[in-house]
């Protein structure tokens, strides 16, 4: 076998102007064996073996997804389309990842990765946004210093707009040549990353604080009475798979959270800087942290838990309704009147029944309904 380097490569054969787009091409033996290398995008090939087997596991994931919903009555359309629109650009993006393994010359596969695997997480993490509204509903205002549609109303605008501009950086340098083009992409999506990181930083420490009074709320007064009083809220929150929604979306939130601070770090040193060429680093903390954040949710599926809850009609039509006999959730006052002996309502959260026959939604029906 001959041995070739960089003098005599020789001029590319006809009619290819570059050895590049000759391999590309061709993916002829020669192209694997120069040395030095024909370079393509890559800085190293990425391994076909592992790219196959994430592609494999968000495949499965994202029927996970499917069935679920369906087996919900197709409650929480918006979480499911967002986990499935997440998971579908992960998919594409390792399909391309494992494309490139065998033509690395080729850069259809590198800029398919490049643009999927960039915006995938943001929809994955407004699919998250969306379940902290129903936690909030299911303790109850009260514990929470913002209203429950409000958690949703400040994080998808900003979730939408980390999209935008990941989708736009990502677009931008896959398809440029152009090196001040390619780094101005970079850039934008090096910005898009970092506000995403910060939305995520700003989630955490609100879902923290909730959490929080949550604890203390509890502390002062006792295990549910300081909690949303009605039958459904009550038999949510009394779930195992409820205390595993929470856990889940911590797990959730950090595994995204930990995979956009690592992008941010990789892209920050430049498309040839060493992060690019560590493909170990790029699946221990890209790959794995995504799986993770997915599979949580696939096993601890607020479709399954909230029910009804995560359908849009339910707020609009009242959510936890009122009655005239009882408030959803008590108010501190209340509260105070409930903790001395002998005094207070026995029959907490009852009023609410006859809003729930009406709708063919109490007793049994509840769980149905409200997935528990």
């Amino acid at each position: 076998m001959d041995t070739y380097n960089e003098d005599n490569h020789g001029p590319a054969p006809s009619p290819f102007p570059t050895w590049e787009e000759y391999c590309a091409e061709t993916t002829a033996q020669f192209c694997w064996d120069a040395n030095p290398p024909i370079k393509g995008a890559w800085e190293k090939i990425p391994s076909l073996a592992a790219n196959a087997i994430f592609a494999a596991l968000f495949s499965a994931s994202f029927i996970a997804f499917i069935i679920t919903y369906f087996r919900a009555r197709k409650q929480g359309t918006f979480f499911t389309v967002m986990m499935c629109l997440g998971l579908f650009c992960e998919i594409i993006g390792y399909v391309g990842r494992a494309m490139s393994a065998k033509n690395p010359w080729d850069d259809m596969g590198f800029m398919v990765q490049i643009v999927c695997l960039t915006i995938g997480p943001a929809f994955l993490a407004a699919g998250v946004y969306t379940c902290l509204a129903k936690v909030v509903s299911v303790y109850g205002e009260e514990c929470s210093r913002l209203p429950a549609s409000w958690y949703t109303r400040i994080f998808i605008p900003c979730d939408i707009v980390s999209l935008v501009l990941q989708a736009a950086g990502g677009g931008l340098a896959a398809a440029s040549d152009d090196i001040k083009l390619l780094n101005m992409g970079n850039n934008i999506m090096i910005a898009g990353l970092s506000f995403q990181v910060f939305i995520l930083v700003v989630f955490v420490a609100v879902s923290g604080e909730f959490l929080l009074r949550v604890r203390n709320r509890k502390k002062t007064y006792g295990p549910d009475s300081g909690f949303e009083q009605s039958e459904p809220a009550k038999s949510i929150r009394g779930g195992f798979m409820f205390k595993g929604i929470i856990v889940a979306l911590a797990v959730s939130t950090i595994a995204i959270f930990w995979r956009s601070c690592f992008r941010v770090a990789e892209l920050s040193e430049g498309w040839n800087g060493p992060l690019m060429a560590r493909e170990d680093l790029f699946i221990g903390f890209e790959s794995v942290m995504i799986v993770i954040a997915v599979a949580v949710l696939n096993v601890f599926n607020p479709c399954m838990i909230f029910g009804v809850m995560m359908s849009s009609k339910w707020r609009k039509e009242g959510g936890f309704r009122k009655s005239e006999s009882t408030a959803n959730t008590s108010s501190d006052e209340e509260l105070d009147v409930l903790r001395q002996p002998g005094q207070g309502r026995a029959t907490s959260g009852y009023g609410n029944q006859r809003y729930y026959q009406g709708q063919g939604a109490y007793g049994n029906q509840n769980q149905t309904r409200y997935g528990v």
